[in-house]
């Protein structure tokens, strides 16, 4: 390679050189910028900088305006571009019409912008644009993706930190699948194979997304046929019988340091089989006939997992739950918040409970002791609650398909639709309905069976105890 220093006048740019350009020209090394037009190519020129980088240039003027312009056509390489295929490039550019020449220029120009893009600059995007809110089936407006938290916390969380600098266009698959073997490795905190999927999840719609027609910040997602990650086995936790008189009991204590509805939302899941989500923003609205013969609870598909209403069937063990927790006539959600009146419990809150929390500067501490410390019971979560009412219904010979109904876990096409006001406050005495209630009721009667005396009773003895 030359390394001779091309002299340039001192006080000027180095411009106007005239010459047949070589690649050997384009390996020089210059103290200052310096250009070098092609005398064989008109508009033809290269650009080289003190750092040894060469670039190839076409300067034409635009016919639509009369001004010159310039755009660039790569680096020379001398094995993947040379002055040869610049001249190629140039000539092929001079063969359109002006007006295609001029629209071609600014079209390249424009993706050339974008995929200047790094990804954390894409990750702010896709943020704004999964929060936004818009117009959802039941009339709502509500966030684009209403898990939009969960996914914008993995994009912070894993994909920010190790490659958010970095230019969208040059992360590869081999750099995704890198991150996901250091996150199942433990390099992120403790070793995760479910953050590894929610981190390929929540990357793979990112990088689609900015592939996307109109945004084009990438050609293509990287998130393709990347290593498959470890199974991963499904909770099996199920409460045993002397574990649910010990929970339901324990439950009743006034010397837990966690709030009563937080407790009585608790045993709602066990009694109900609702998830966490679907019970915790119980409205008196949502509640109907209480006090007849075909009680239930109606969850908006707002919070349903697969966003279609819930008619629920409410046990007489459930209700008198509702009853307990629903204070006063003016509290409107049956689990208030203790410390935000007029707000349910926040959504992590049972969860919280069960497992206790941990002080912020030392996570090996605790703060506050969970219930199933404080019972002595094995860990364990809401949703496993779910699981053992499941089980006992089971176990009393209910048929699946009727247990799944419960567990929200049957969609037809029917079941997904929106239902209309009047059909839940008219027409509730469906096969469905009927089979979810005897269900329910089973399960309640399990329970009171279980716990050895009745709910009301229980409490009615708590009561005289504390009085004493």
């Amino acid at each position: 390679m030359d390394t001779t220093i091309a002299a340039v006048p001192d006080g000027k740019r180095g411009r106007n050189s005239s010459i047949i350009l070589t690649d050997r020209i384009c390996e020089k090394r210059v103290a200052k910028r310096v250009k070098f037009y092609d005398r064989k190519c008109q508009g033809l020129y290269v650009s080289i900088i003190p750092a040894g980088t060469a670039t190839f240039n076409f300067k034409f003027t635009d016919s639509t305006t009369g001004k010159q312009r310039s755009t660039v056509l790569g680096v020379y390489n001398p094995e993947t571009f040379t002055v040869e295929d610049a001249r190629s490039r140039v000539y092929g550019l001079k063969a359109l019409d002006p007006i295609t020449l001029a629209e071609q220029l600014r079209q390249t120009k424009t993706v050339k912008a974008a995929r200047g893009k790094t990804v954390d600059d894409i990750i702010a995007e896709r943020i704004e644009w999964m929060k936004t809110k818009v117009i959802k089936a039941d009339g709502e407006k509500r966030p684009r993706l209403e898990s939009w938290e969960n996914t914008a916390s993995h994009l912070r969380r894993f994909l920010s930190p190790r490659l958010g600098k970095k230019l969208a266009t040059e992360i590869t698959k081999q750099d995704i699948a890198t991150l996901s073997n250091d996150i199942v490795a433990g390099k992120f905190g403790k070793p995760s194979v479910s953050n590894a999927r929610h981190m390929r999840k929540a990357a793979s719609g990112l990088f689609n997304w900015a592939a996307e027609a109109g945004r084009d910040y990438v050609t293509a997602s990287p998130c393709v046929n990347l290593p498959k990650l470890d199974a991963e086995h499904p909770r099996t936790r199920v409460l045993s019988e002397d574990e649910i008189g010990i929970f339901w009991h324990g439950l009743d204590r006034n010397d837990l340091p966690w709030d009563r509805r937080t407790r009585l939302a608790l045993k709602f899941e066990l009694v109900t089989m609702l998830r966490s989500r679907e019970l915790l923003g119980a409205h008196r609205d949502e509640l109907f006939d209480l006090d007849g013969d075909n009680p239930r609870f109606d969850v908006p598909l707002k919070r349903v997992k697969k966003r279609r209403v819930i008619q629920q069937p409410l046990s007489d063990l459930a209700v008198e739950i509702i009853k307990e927790a629903l204070a006063s006539d003016d509290q409107q959600f049956v689990f208030e918040s203790p410390m935000y009146k007029c707000q349910p419990i926040h959504r992590k809150a049972m969860a919280a409970a069960l497992r206790g929390t941990k002080h912020e500067t030392n996570k090996d501490k605790t703060k506050t002791p969970g219930l199933c410390e404080l019972l002595g019971l094995r860990p364990f979560t809401p949703h496993d609650l779910r699981r053992t009412a499941a089980t006992l219904a089971g176990d009393l010979g209910f048929d699946d398909a009727w247990i799944a109904k419960c567990l929200d876990h049957v969609a037809s096409k029917k079941s997904e639709q929106i239902v209309p006001t009047v059909t839940g406050k008219v027409y509730n005495h469906s096969k469905r309905m009927k089979e979810k209630r005897a269900v329910l009721d089973g399960v309640a009667a399990e329970l009171r069976r279980i716990v050895g005396v009745p709910l009301a009773k229980a409490l009615e003895q708590e009561e005289r105890r504390v009085a004493a």
